[in-house]
């Protein structure tokens, strides 16, 4: 696995529509670890894969607590099925926009379809 170099804000590569990925290959594999490997190094708990200058559709994130064993968890072209009307808020920070922290609120729970 490689710690891959983060995109920054405001490069335009962020703004980048991602593709879906058709197939899941060794190479698909190998990103997944890369994405992984460049989240735990930041360190953050998420990271999409245009963070990394890589227009696919994936994500990784790993919400263990501190002191708990890594939970990881890839999702491939994740869509949004459907959000709880109840409503959550949490700080927040993104690691292509660093040392900028703003409340944010998003529905409470959501059901996500994944590969």
């Amino acid at each position: 696995m490689t710690v891959r170099p983060l995109i920054i804000l405001p490069d335009p590569v962020l703004r980048q529509v991602s593709k879906p990925i058709e197939r899941v290959d060794e190479g698909i594999r190998k990103f997944a670890g890369d994405l992984l490997e460049t989240m735990y190094d930041a360190p953050g708990i998420g990271l999409a894969g245009i963070q990394v200058g890589e227009p696919l559709r994936m994500l990784v994130i790993d919400l263990a607590k501190e002191g708990e064993p890594k939970a990881p968890q890839i999702f491939i072209n994740p869509e949004i099925l459907a959000q709880s009307d109840e409503r959550s808020a949490y700080e927040e920070g993104c690691l292509s926009i660093p040392d900028y922290y703003a409340e944010v609120e998003r529905p409470a729970r959501v059901r996500v379809k994944y590969v």
